[in-house]
């Protein structure tokens, strides 16, 4: 138990820090896509090579764990994505936060398939994020500053898009390994990403003397902090998993105002504890959670 929750910390941890390498980067004119590019791309090397050490139980030769791996790569080059372009137009610690939100649009998703019967509880707690979130952007607000309408929506798209990829990671589980539909995932990010992508900057990226932070944001960020979660889930609580995983927005929050001195007003604190308390709540009390979907792979994946 010590052991997966310590994981679950390392893969929180690198998350949040991922934003702020991020920050960092776009700060100094690199383009939101391109560093979500690459993010992706030394991700999809490091789940490769995860994959080529530990190549059984695959399911490559199934054509549904390809569609499903599919949705989910098109769910994490959204969630990449629009989550650096939320950093790039708002701040660190607003989009990280709005990115937590992912579980409510899980809720959605499932109320509209029919797949989770809405409660009163539910319904409550997702009113209360919403209400959180208009307190976090201060969008009734055109003259507070700092977060622009596009940061604030590209932030809740971020957590839509991880909800998407959940959705899909949870029904390619069945089909296979979760170093294939990573790798599978995040080859379809690549191939997304590289189309709206600065094509001057994708070039120049492999000679900048920036490239040690490019390296730490895809290591860090997608291959080696997606693996640690997995295995980490194999021997953790998804109800302790997810009140671990609060260490992310936490952690990108404090790197923003340490590092990037960003500020936040008190209105915005408040929105931004009334999210991440309910939504901590909803993925402990609920089976519609992040952690226990991906719970549900873990059959297939063999230490």
């Amino acid at each position: 138990m010590g052991l997966g929750v310590g994981f679950v910390v390392l893969a929180a941890l690198f998350w949040g820090l991922s934003g702020g390498i991020g920050g960092i980067l776009m700060a100094e004119g690199w383009d939101a896509f391109v560093v979500s590019f690459y993010r992706g791309a030394i991700g999809l090397l490091f789940v490769l090579a995860w994959l080529a050490w530990r190549p059984g139980g695959s399911g490559l030769g199934n054509p549904r764990l390809w569609f499903w791996s599919a949705v989910a790569g098109l769910g994490v080059a959204g969630n990449f994505a629009f989550y650096f372009v939320s950093i790039a137009n708002g701040s660190v610690a607003v989009a990280a936060t709005l990115m937590y939100t992912a579980p409510v649009f899980v809720y959605i998703v499932s109320f509209a398939l029919k797949l989770e019967t809405p409660t009163t509880l539910k319904l409550v707690a997702i009113a209360v994020v919403m209400v959180g979130i208009v307190m976090l952007t201060q969008i009734y607000d055109t003259g507070a500053g700092g977060v622009t309408l596009i940061g604030a929506g590209a932030g809740i798209l971020a957590g839509v898009s991880y909800a998407l990829f959940i959705f899909g990671f949870k029904y390619a589980g069945s089909h296979g390994s979760p170093q294939a539909i990573l790798s599978i995932a995040f080859g379809v990010l690549v191939i997304l990403l590289m189309l709206p992508g600065d094509n001057t900057q994708m070039v120049a990226v492999l000679t900048t003397t920036d490239w040690p932070l490019f390296a730490a944001l895809g290591v860090f960020g997608a291959g080696l902090s997606f693996a640690l979660y997995i295995n980490g889930l194999k021997y953790t609580a998804p109800a302790v998993a997810s009140i671990v995983a609060m260490i992310e927005p936490v952690t990108a929050t404090l790197f923003g105002v340490v590092v990037l001195h960003e500020s936040l007003a008190l209105v915005q604190v408040l929105g931004m504890a009334l999210i991440l308390v309910t939504v901590t709540a909803l993925s402990v009390f609920s089976r519609a959670t992040p952690p226990a979907l991906v719970k549900d792979s873990e059959r297939d994946s063999e230490a």
